[in-house]
């Protein structure tokens, strides 16, 4: 088979939908159109728009494919996703927001149900966050919904089922807190049979096996080859981390920013992950555990930022430096903090260019717990909307003794599900953050945030969130 010259990417994140078409040589996006990944309210519940999602990716794929061929698909989605298909492949029940609380109407019966901690590496975690509790609750509610499901597919191999017809779920999704797979001996846990979902939960597959080729149906719609291959998938955030695993050696780590960060530490030192801080064990796309913590920062950043902020002058990063902290957690039910009520110490809540800075200060001094959590060393590699914020990146640099190095391209999530799918350029470029000239103010004025921090969890009746760091 010869190498693929363009490929599709169908790139599904929490906020937005959109599909890239990458040069195979040079990782480049040739083509992008973006849609809002808006949830309909219901009824049953709120659901994803997989419907108009699929219109979109129909349409433009035609197009992309008129315009410049499409040679291979692959897919890479959010994670903490299931869809179930009935036995013709439609849907046995609308895909459910994993932000949606339903779940949590069943909690005490799930948690009588799930495996622990040890084995899974999953934290309990709110609302459908646990995919395992997503399935609890739908069957619970729908007491007819097990019986007519017939397939069960994590979500990159949904949008790979409406292209070929095949169905499977990938280990990278698997192993994205979902309660149902065990790192250590890549494997079902033993939450699929407590569901009775065994025999309709499709086979795990990693991320670059081969799901099939379009449909004929598909290639009638598009003008796509029958012949054209689609990746398995993979989970959003094992997409930034695959082209650094494939390329590098020894010990480095990867923060993945979006609506969630997601630090991802790979040959880091030995820790004790601590569930109830959200660190958990993500699986990469060769199947490897690799412990991981995570923040919702991007939600975070859309929450306290300002449109109106104007550039920061000196006069502004000296008041900074000596005023208002951020402490956690803006988005509470999640992250390094969880629990802990947002508030702003200091005289008073800042507006314009500090407000700015204090919040991305706050966003790299919440990553750099991440990193701590798991062990994070070597070099920190920032991909995603956070890798174009300096006062991010040069608090971040400041705090980490292996340096910070930023992924040049916009995203990384298309170009390692490229990868995937058998482009052969080199991993994405990345360029060395400089050490910043405010060094010291900045280590102060971590040092200074900590302390808070640490009086803060006290003050909440929180103070074991200090004993396991």
């Amino acid at each position: 088979m010869t190498s693929p010259l363009h490929i599709a990417v169908i790139d599904v994140g929490k906020t937005n939908a959109k599909l890239a078409l990458v040069d195979a040589e040079t990782l480049s996006e040739i083509a992008v159109v973006t849609r809002p990944n808006t949830v309909l309210p219901g009824p049953p519940y709120p659901h994803f728009d997989l419907d108009g999602h699929w219109a979109f990716f129909l349409d433009h794929l035609t197009r992309f494919h008129a315009a410049h061929g499409i040679d291979a698909i692959s897919v890479t989605t959010h994670g903490a996703s299931i869809v179930l298909l009935d036995e013709n492949g439609g849907l046995a029940t609308p895909m459910l927001d994993y932000e949606h609380p339903g779940p949590e109407e069943q909690a005490a019966a799930y948690d009588a149900l799930r495996p622990g901690f040890a084995q899974t590496g999953s934290p309990r975690l709110a609302a459908g966050l646990n995919v395992g509790a997503q399935l609890h609750w739908l069957f619970s509610r729908d007491p007819g919904l097990l019986a007519r499901t017939a397939h069960i597919v994590t979500y990159p191999q949904y949008w790979g089922a409406r292209l070929t017809g095949a169905f499977a779920t990938d280990v990278t999704s698997l192993g994205c807190h979902t309660d149902l797979w065990i790192p250590a001996a890549g494997a079902f846990s033993p939450l699929v049979d407590r569901l009775g979902i065994r025999d309709k939960i499709a086979p795990a597959l990693h991320s670059g096996d081969t799901l099939g080729t379009v449909s004929a149906d598909v290639a009638a719609l598009t003008g796509l080859r029958e012949q054209t291959p689609v990746t398995c998938g993979i989970h959003d955030s094992n997409a930034s981390l695959y082209p650094h695993v494939a390329a590098r050696r020894g010990a480095f780590s990867v923060v993945s920013t979006g609506t969630w960060v997601v630090v991802m530490a790979v040959g880091g030192d030995a820790v004790t992950l601590y569930p109830g801080r959200d660190t958990l064990v993500n699986v990469n796309a060769l199947g490897q555990p690799v412990p991981s913590a995570r923040f919702m920062g991007g939600r975070e950043y859309e929450l306290i930022r300002t449109d109106e902020a104007p550039p920061a002058t000196t006069q502004d990063r000296n008041a900074a430096l000596s005023g208002p902290l951020l402490l956690p957690s803006v988005e509470a039910s999640c992250g390094p903090y969880p629990g802990l009520p947002m508030r702003w110490l200091g005289a008073q809540e800042p507006w314009g260019a500090v407000r700015g800075l204090a919040l991305s200060w706050y966003l790299a001094l919440m990553t750099d717990t991440c990193l701590g959590l798991v062990g994070a060393r070597g070099p920190v590699i920032v991909e995603g909307p956070f890798a174009r914020n300096p006062d991010y990146l040069a608090m971040l640099a400041a705090l980490r003794p292996g340096g910070v190095e930023v992924v040049s391209s916009a995203t990384g999530t298309a170009a390692g599900a490229a990868l995937l799918a058998g482009a052969v350029a080199s991993p994405p470029a990345t360029r060395v953050h400089p050490r910043p000239t405010e060094h010291a103010a900045l280590v102060a004025y971590a040092e200074r945030w900590q302390a808070a921090v640490s009086l803060h969890a006290e003050t909440n009746g929180k103070p074991a969130l200090f004993s396991h760091t």
